[in-house]
């Protein structure tokens, strides 16, 4: 498990909330290549477009139908925090799979902060909107009343994990995957079973490129579907 411990950049003092570490580096890195295809590679639009902006147009589209089909027409304002979501997840999961690099997405201190703010927006967003109508989400009307309170109380709990579900389910996939990944290339250097690990590698390292993907696109989803709680009408 030493692939996913944090360490500074410079030095091996301890790690303070300043320090520089590999996980910053490495979300830099993201942020730079989320800036490399949609600023830089897309400064020249042209009707024809290149093979970088295609790229690019294809990401947009594909996210703002996304958002516009599950959220609603009112979630299309948020498009541009939910794109910016899916990048940097979806890029910080590809890079971590570079020799060498390190999977910022595997960390739940990410994770959970990314799953947080998708929370506290929504929250936010719903009592903006909707003011105390917001909490109608919770009173599921169409049961019968003695049971309205308990569904209440479940609906509340449920609304609450939405933070813990949302961050585990992307930290720990990628973790496991790469555990798995690293056990694999270790039998890699025993002669005897070194083909069939070898191979077995191989089959997990393309799992795991669609699990980079997968993941990326499942938290996305996730976020417009809580959006639409937010935006939409509530449910009776």
């Amino acid at each position: 498990m030493d692939q996913f411990i944090v360490k500074p950049l410079f030095g091996d003092g301890p790690v303070q909330w300043y320090t520089p570490t590999n996980v910053t580096l490495w979300m830099g890195i993201a942020i730079l290549c989320i800036f490399g295809l949609f600023v830089l590679a897309t400064r020249h639009r042209g009707i024809i477009p290149t093979r970088l902006q295609s790229v690019a147009e294809v990401f947009y589209g594909f996210i703002h139908n996304m958002v516009e089909e599950v959220a609603g027409h009112e979630g299309v304002k948020y498009f541009p925090h939910v794109m910016t979501l899916f990048l940097f997840i979806l890029l910080s999961n590809l890079l971590g799979l570079l020799p060498m690099s390190f999977t910022t997405t595997s960390h739940i201190a990410v994770t959970a902060v990314l799953a947080v703010l998708v929370f506290l927006g929504v929250t936010l967003i719903g009592i903006a909107r909707k003011g105390l109508g917001f909490f109608a989400m919770f009173w599921v009307s169409s049961a019968p009343l003695a049971l309205r309170p308990v569904l209440a109380v479940i609906e509340v709990i449920s609304y609450m994990m939405r933070p813990v579900s949302h961050s585990i389910r992307l930290a720990g996939n990628l973790m496991a995957g790469h555990a798995v990944l690293k056990v694999f290339a270790g039998f890699a250097s025993m002669a005897v079973v070194a083909p069939v690990a070898i191979g077995a590698a191989t089959a997990i390292y393309a799992l795991e490129l669609l699990v980079a993907v997968v993941q990326a696109y499942v938290f996305t989803i996730l976020t417009c579907v809580y959006l639409k709680d937010a935006v939409g009408d509530a449910h009776h």
